[in-house]
């Protein structure tokens, strides 16, 4: 199978994956934070031996900045309901995925009021003019995505953070289609909330995200629970990560994180980088020379795009063409993405998109086949 379906879960992993979770099972499955005993103790390490990397990776302030949580998914709602209450407001873009729109709905009707900012691929001053034209008195969060999970179009985070920084206002960052990629250090980026998951660039696993921190503003709690401290005091801890840390981590998962981050460090981020974008390059100018397909951006470039295009086969629904493409054993994913709010901004909210997005292991020849197959099905179905 080639598998071109990385924007929602990169495949295969890295092959430290696999043992570093099996280490965890055979010997570390102890519970974190809980026991003076070896085990405990071990377990314990793995956990403060990631949060360590994902801090040197990120530019963390430190690693107790660096908070696991179940996913990408939660880490944006506990940004955003920690910080956002009734009568602020908050600008996002209409890039977001709905990790993003659907908790800033139900914010709504708690009294919290939101713009939407509209990208200009390719533009990034119109971006930032977008964002500043959305201010207001009450604005208190602009949070968005780094790079749209549909289109690859990547937002002016350095700016977009200059801008919010420059009016007292807190800046937030979804990073699920970036971190891994993109440069995402912290030192330079002025961003006050990164999350993301593990599972996607960063070549962990499912059921672990992050949220990074770096502002000194004190988050509001979702969850609260048994951290392993301050046992015998019925309010959540003050101090991080223990703050936003109630409940068993899911250790296996960090293990798996730290090999994944591992891997990034030894390939190196930037070689990583350019051999994902020129797999998709190459995927672009191909399909842009086949008349009976349709693309929706300008040809990437890793300053203004991620490694992941959409396009569509016209007169042949989306999660046909995936499928047609699925029978020749081609992985892509067709429809909403989950991103409406991306889909109505340029136009495809009706039938979707097919999306592809190659990872580290896609190799040049598995570009030419899903060419190839695409021209195969074009040929049957349209000619």
């Amino acid at each position: 199978m080639i598998y071109l379906d990385n924007a929602a879960t990169t495949w295969p992993k890295p092959r430290g994956t696999a043992a570093a979770i099996a280490e965890v099972l055979s010997s570390r499955g102890a519970n974190p934070g809980r026991g003076s005993y070896r085990m405990a103790e071990l377990s314990s390490e793995t956990v403060y031996k990631c949060r360590c990397r994902a801090a040197g990776f990120f530019g963390a302030k430190a690693p107790e900045h660096v908070i696991f949580t179940p996913s990408c998914t939660h880490s944006i709602n506990y940004v955003l309901k920690g910080v956002l209450s009734s009568g602020d407001h908050v600008i996002i873009s209409d890039m977001e995925h709905n990790a993003v729109t659907r908790p800033i709905m139900q914010l709504t009707k708690r009294g919290v009021q939101f713009s939407v900012a509209h990208v200009h691929e390719g533009d990034p001053q119109a971006t930032v003019a977008e964002f500043r034209r959305k201010m207001r008195v009450n604005t208190k969060m602009i949070f968005c995505t780094h790079a749209s999970n549909v289109f690859g179009i990547k937002l002016p985070i350095a700016e977009i953070g200059q801008l919010a920084h420059r009016n007292g206002v807190l800046f937030g960052v979804d990073c699920a289609q970036s971190a891994g990629t993109a440069d995402l250090n912290l030192r330079t980026l002025q961003a006050d909330y990164l999350c993301m998951p593990a599972h996607k660039g960063l070549y962990g696993i499912m059921g672990l995200g992050l949220m990074i921190l770096n502002s000194d503003r004190k988050l509001s709690t979702v969850i609260e629970g048994g951290t392993g401290s301050l046992s015998g005091v019925n309010t959540q801890p003050d101090f991080l990560p223990d703050r936003f840390e109630s409940g068993t981590l899911n250790v296996p998962a960090i293990a798996a994180l730290d090999s994944g981050i591992a891997f990034i460090e030894s390939v190196g981020r930037e070689r990583l980088e350019e051999h994902e974008m020129s797999l998709i390059d190459r995927a672009y100018d191909a399909i842009a020379a086949m008349p009976e397909c349709e693309l929706y951006t300008l040809p990437p470039h890793s300053d203004t795009h991620v490694p992941l295009l959409s396009f569509n086969i016209k007169g042949i629904p989306s999660d046909e063409a995936a499928q047609l493409l699925g029978q020749r054993e081609i992985a892509v994913r067709a429809g909403l993405h989950c991103a409406g709010e991306a889909h109505r901004a340029m136009g495809t909210q009706e039938g979707g998109t097919v999306r592809i997005c190659p990872s580290v292991f896609t190799s040049p020849e598995e570009i030419e086949q899903f060419i190839k197959a695409l021209r195969e099905i074009i040929r049957e179905r349209i000619i």
